[in-house]
């Protein structure tokens, strides 16, 4: 996964580590695992985002997204089900093409995709919050408020792992909540014609909402990265993660039907709140009030989670000696990894400072869109590389679905701004650079590397 992991261990080694684990992990954990993981807060948002951009036709947004995680998902199935080193997505990447992609799929993982997503989250909890308190949407009060936000997660976890297990677990049950308030009550007032549309959307238009959309749905391959102690991958991964798919598009194509239905053309200006919106035009200022509070603690609770997984990354990339190591320091009381949680809520909060949510949700869904593009290549190249296990999972099409997610992912790319590729471009090249580098110090210290 990093470069100097291949110093520590060779693949055999990673392996033998990975046999010491229990396989306790069947179909309904995995599956509800990866449900739990994938309906995050972004949900909360983007439908605005979409109706604004496709109006009446947003839905189809929703299945170009679901057809996309499928096909990626089919790919992540069919390295996992033979593949059983921890690690999830990036420790596949790295079995495929070597430590420099790993290491880049880390990059893109832990720094595009974990901190830009919990900077946008933290957008979003700060534009729910604008809805009560307008001075907190703009200026130096979003400004102070963001950094009380970021300091106060970092504190709690520096703490102990425990304050901040509690602070992320405290609103898993919360998050569905407004989801299934709004769905249940809504339906019986959905107006059937807005949900209208006379004509496929143009592509581009298509592509720009599929993009953002596609921030609801990243994340649901996380549930993999426990591959050591999932039992009978052959059979349990397919089983669980098509499932969980299939549960997470109903859901999302449900709550757009519902909010497009009940509010029309409005809840394309809901941008901060749709589901706010919803329950007020269908419960009154009550039921808002109380959408808007599941909203805030669903919001708050994946930013806390966020907060106490991403620190850990770092700390292990430190441990290897791939990043400063500084950032492994471990605090002399509390014994958590305090260097490394204060750098993450330093990234975390600057990002959110100096930037929207649209922007901050397309940069993290361009990230994890590349560590999807390098699974879907990587299936294919180990399709025809490695000898396949008996009774691991092969995509059905021999090379089809592998090609077919990468054009799709492809595709999905091709709508990032210039903003965007230049932000990916940038951290691509100093990542490389670094890599060689690390490479190179290691050497001039008379360390082998294992290749």
């Amino acid at each position: 996964m990093t470069p100097e992991k291949i110093l520590a261990q060779s693949p055999d080694e990673v392996l033998h580590a990975d046999e010491k684990l229990k396989r306790v992990i069947g179909p309904w954990g995995l599956g509800a695992a990866a449900v739990n993981i994938a309906v995050g807060a972004g949900i909360f948002v983007v439908p605005a985002f979409v109706a604004a951009i496709l109006g009446p036709a947003a839905i189809v947004a929703y299945f170009v997204c679901g057809i996309a995680v499928g096909l990626v998902l089919t790919c992540y199935i069919e390295i996992g089900s033979f593949v059983h080193r921890s690690g999830g997505g990036v420790a596949y990447v790295e079995e495929a093409f070597g430590p420099l992609m790993g290491f880049l799929a880390w990059v893109m993982y832990s720094v595009g995709y974990e901190v830009t997503a919990c900077a946008a989250l933290a957008v979003a909890l700060l534009g729910s919050l604008a809805v009560w308190v307008p001075a907190l949407g703009h200026g130096a009060p979003r400004v102070l408020t963001l950094f009380a936000l970021f300091s106060g997660l970092a504190a709690v976890n520096v703490v102990g792992v425990r304050q901040g297990l509690r602070v992320a677990v405290a609103s898993t049950v919360a998050k569905l909540v407004p989801l299934l308030l709004a769905i249940v009550a809504g339906i019986f007032f959905v107006q059937w014609h807005p949900l209208r549309w006379a004509g496929w959307p143009p592509a581009a238009k298509l592509g720009e909402a599929s993009l953002i959309l596609f921030f609801a749905f990243q994340g649901i391959e996380e549930a993999l990265a426990p591959s050591a102690e999932i039992r009978d991958p052959a059979r349990t991964v397919p089983r669980a993660m098509f499932g969980a798919t299939g549960t997470v598009i109903l859901l999302y194509v449900a709550l757009q039907l519902v909010s497009q239905g009940v509010l029309g053309g409005e809840l394309a200006h809901q941008t901060t709140a749709p589901l706010a919106g919803v329950a007020g035009r269908v419960v009154g200022v009550a039921g808002s009030t109380l959408v808007m509070i599941g909203v805030a603690v669903s919001i708050f609770g994946s930013l806390a989670g966020g907060m106490l997984s991403t620190p850990r990354a770092f700390f292990l990339a430190a441990e290897d000696g791939s990043l400063p190591r500084a950032l492994a320091g471990v605090h002399p009381r509390y014994r958590t990894p305090h260097i490394a949680i204060l750098t993450v809520a330093a990234l975390m909060f600057l990002l959110a400072a100096s930037g929207g949510f649209r922007h901050l949700a397309i940069l993290s869904s361009a990230s994890i869109l590349c560590i999807y593009l390098a699974i879907c290549l990587g299936a294919l190249k180990l399709r025809y590389t490695r000898k396949q296990e008996p009774g691991a999972f092969r995509a059905p099409g021999g090379p089809v679905v592998g090609i077919l997610g990468s054009v799709v992912v492809i595709w999905l790319l091709a709508h990032s701004s210039k903003l965007e590729v230049r932000a990916l471009s940038g951290a691509f090249i100093v990542s490389v650079a670094y890599f060689f580098a690390r490479r190179w110090y290691l050497r001039r210290r008379g360390k082998s590397i294992r290749s």
